[in-house]
Formats: C-alpha cells, structure tokens, sequence
C-alpha cells in the first residue's frame, strides 16, 4: 500500500503516504467510516508540533518500551487505522518483545476484521516475522465496555498485564486502566480521554513513535517518567508551535 505519485522529496510526502494508506486500506474494508475525519484530527495536532517527535515524546517513548519489554504477558492491540498506517512496524515490536498483537476494533463487523487479519498475515509473510495474530475467534471479554468493542481474547488483551493500544477510544482506555493494567497509548492529543487516563502517553505521530521505539537499545535506563509533566509539555509544544505560525 506505499505506492504513491508523490515525489519522495516533496515536503508533505510523510503526510501524503500516510494518508494513501488509508485510502488503500478504505478500499480493502479495513476502515470504519469515521476513519478520515480521526486521521484527519491527528494531522492538525501534529502540524502544531510541527510534525516532530518532541524530547518529552522520545521520554515517554523510552519508558513505553521499558515496561514492555520488562512485561510478563505484553500485548499490542491494532486498530484498523494503526493496521493501515504501522502493521509492519507493529509486527517488528510484537517479534522483538516476542508477543501476540491482537485486532480489537471500535466498529466490529465479520467484514473489517476479516480485512484487517488478512492484511496483517500478509504483512508476516512478506516480512518473513513469526508473530501470533489475535481478534478472529474473541473468547473474553473487557469488563465495564457494552457491545462488540468488549469482545477480546484471554490469552491476549484480557491476561495481558502491559498493552500498547495506539489511537485508542477513551472509554477502552479506560476500562483497560481499570483492570489493573499498564496501558500505553500514541496519541497526538494530549486533551484526549485516552492520553490523560493512559498510563504512559506518547504524544507523537504513530510511524515517527513506534520509529523511536524500535530503536529503543534494552540497556537504556529512561528518564523519570511524569505523565502529567509529559502531557503539558506536549500541550505547551503546541501552544509555541501556534504562536509561531
């Protein structure tokens, strides 16, 4: 899905290939309808950022991957956004951390999950990754969330104890917390439910945070991790950037 008319060095093309994914992805089934309009949210933030990955960001990142990698049962749930834009990048974690990723999705149909789980086991097979893929067969379910969006599996998001859940939906994020959970999220608002209730929040564009995160060497001891002192860092980036516009 990377194929695009753009100029690699035209200046928006970071923007412009992420955007042809979904369009790619749209086609395929894998997105709801509300799909554009949330990517399109993303971007406005990231514009105020100025489309970089902020000191506190990489922070954030550093200590995401340390308690990941530090985990007993880690977990990376997709969506069909992060399916479309980073399933390449989350099947390298999933290998590296050596868990499952699990397709755990706001609007659930037979449809978009049969879309999102064949696209994802035919990113392992060109990427040649031995990694389990979970959300075809639910067999749990999220305590405190109504309707198809509860349905999980036990050996993934239920049992898991650390999770990165990217774009997450503010009420998931919250029931996960509930449940005990260490639940990290990539989100580029840092006012969002999901950024404020999260354990661990890296407010960056997803691509440019799971980069960071992939680079990320086991031996690094993170800094001290503040999530409060983290999101108004992220917020007061934003303000400096609007001011500076």
């Amino acid at each position: 899905m990377d194929e695009i008319a753009a100029d690699p060095s035209h200046p928006r093309y970071a923007s412009l290939l992420m955007r042809h994914r979904l369009e790619a992805a749209a086609k395929r089934g894998m997105l709801a309808d509300s799909a554009m309009i949330a990517h399109g949210r993303g971007e406005a933030f990231d514009y105020l950022l100025g489309e970089r990955t902020t000191p506190s960001a990489r922070l954030a990142g550093a200590e995401a991957m340390h308690r990941l990698w530090h985990a007993q049962r880690p977990v990376l749930s997709l969506n069909g956004n992060v399916a479309a834009l980073a399933a390449d990048d989350m099947l390298r974690l999933a290998s590296r951390l050596g868990c499952p990723v699990e397709v755990n999705i706001f609007y659930r149909t037979p449809e978009r999950m049969n879309a999102i789980l064949s696209y994802i086991e035919e990113r392992k097979k060109v990427l040649g990754l031995d990694v389990v893929v979970l959300g075809d067969a639910p067999n749990a379910a999220i305590p405190g969330l109504k309707g198809p969006r509860a349905a999980c599996h036990q050996e993934g998001i239920l049992d898991s104890d650390v999770i990165l859940v990217p774009l997450e939906d503010g009420d998931r994020c919250k029931a996960l917390v509930a449940m005990g959970k260490t639940v990290i999220v990539i989100d580029l608002n840092p006012l969002s439910r999901s950024a404020q209730q999260a354990s661990i929040t890296v407010v960056d564009e997803l691509s440019r945070a799971l980069a960071t995160m992939l680079a990320w060497d086991e031996g690094e001891m993170p800094e001290a991790y503040d999530h409060q002192t983290v999101l108004k860092d992220a917020h007061k980036a934003m303000l400096d950037g609007l001011s500076d516009a």
